[in-house]
């Protein structure tokens, strides 16, 4: 009978998924690995050998077979989420090994422990396709940018979707003020600044105010306002594997920590007042995006007494040479709504909600729902890296492919807040 000796740390509480399974009775490597483990905030079984019971094999989320330990698995049931490591990851034996095993990948320590850290994350926290990211920028100032993203996000989480909000602009009063939960406990960008590499994206998540059944990564009022590019790098990618929707509010000029922001995201929205001088400020804001983002489209927002005088939103499309996302219509009664706390599209009829209920309707149609559709690449290794073969998760933004509004189609559904 194998001989199988439970980890030593904190016991499960049940709601979280199990460890690693670690099979290897090489001491040095079981050191390396239990210390990966450990960084991953991962609580690992050890065995010698085949476990006695089928589940004990079956159930762990990943496991981590030495070379020295392979020759006595061989003929069990095969599994997905088996990693065999060695001390050459270019030893043919190895390599048979693997194929008999039905291995995912073959890979040595030390050159492999970036990769093999973030994948024992993944399989502990649970992680599956990525979030959709969806970015607001305003073309010019005052667009309602940040209206925008609220109304996105709580129009999502009214829909049953996991959602997240970012504020990514630091300038801008903050998101949990617009939603009504300034004083609503929970952690802000602050909190944040000195994070680095990975962060747990269930622990993030918790650690947030929870506004209107999402949540909310917002500032808080001190005189701090800068994101370092790695805090904004690591939490967005914690909030991107936590799957779902994810909101970003994003300033019109890109700097360092928003460039970061915009290379995980996979659609940004320019929000554009049908007005001439808003055109001209959003061209020069969508060249500094473009650079890093390169899913944009237009989103036209209505404006008093636009009837008659205001550019068309296909017009408005043809001269930033972007596609058409759709209309806002105006919303008279939004400015009062916000001042009386109800949050941005919370008014279901309203031209706000109708839009991003037609958007996460596109979304959903187009199946792109729960992360984007780009080449798929395990956390930290980059193609061409000789990590080994086939990537064990998904990473990076891809396009989203639902089709845009039609800007020859009728435009009367946009002037009360439809699609164009």
């Amino acid at each position: 009978m194998a001989e199988t000796t439970p980890s030593k740390g904190p016991v499960r509480t049940g709601e979280e998924r199990g460890g690693p399974l670690i099979i290897t009775e090489d001491e040095r490597l079981l050191d390396d690995l239990l210390r990966l483990c450990a960084a991953a905030g991962a609580l690992p079984e050890v065995a010698h050998g085949l476990p006695a019971r089928r589940a004990d094999w079956e159930a762990p989320p990943l496991v981590i077979v030495g070379g020295d330990c392979a020759p006595r698995l061989l003929g069990c049931a095969r599994r997905a989420g088996v990693i065999l490591t060695g001390g050459d990851a270019d030893d043919p034996d190895l390599w048979r090994q693997a194929v008999a095993l039905g291995a995912e990948r073959v890979l040595a320590l030390p050159d492999g422990e970036r990769w093999l850290a973030d994948r024992i994350a993944d399989a502990v926290e649970g992680v599956g396709p990525p979030a959709l990211t969806v970015g607001v920028i305003g073309g010019c100032g005052g667009a309602g940018a940040s209206t925008l993203a609220g109304a996105l996000a709580v129009t999502a989480a009214r829909t049953g979707r996991r959602t997240l909000l970012v504020d990514g602009d630091p300038l801008g009063g903050g998101l949990d003020v617009l939603l009504g939960g300034e004083k609503e406990k929970g952690l802000r960008w602050p909190a944040f600044a000195e994070s680095r590499g990975r962060v747990a994206c269930g622990a993030l998540a918790e650690s947030l105010p929870r506004l209107h059944a999402l949540r909310v990564l917002s500032w808080d009022r001190g005189a701090d306002v800068t994101i370092p590019p790695p805090a904004m790098r690591a939490v967005m990618a914690a909030a991107r594997r936590r799957g779902g929707v994810v909101v970003v509010d994003l300033p019109r000029r890109v700097d360092e920590a928003v460039a970061e922001a915009l290379g995980q995201v996979d659609m940004g929205l320019l929000l554009i007042p049908t007005e001439l001088r808003a055109v001209a400020a959003a061209q020069r804001v969508a060249s500094g995006v473009q650079k890093v983002l390169g899913d944009l489209r237009v989103v036209a927002r209505g404006t008093p007494g636009r009837h008659g005088h205001g550019l068309p939103p296909d017009e408005i499309a043809r001269l930033m040479e972007l596609p058409l996302a759709g209309e806002v219509a105006w919303e008279a009664s939004l400015v009062a709504d916000l001042a009386r706390g109800v949050p941005p599209g919370a008014q279901v009829r309203g031209p706000l909600a109708r839009f991003c209920a037609g958007f996460w309707g596109r979304v959903a149609e187009s199946g792109s729902e729960g992360g984007g559709t780009g080449a798929a690449g395990p956390p930290g290794v980059r193609p061409g890296s000789g990590a080994g073969p086939e990537p064990g998760g998904a990473q990076g933004p891809g396009a989203v492919s639902w089709p845009v509004a039609d800007p020859m189609g009728p435009r009367a559904a946009g002037r009360d807040g439809g699609w164009s």
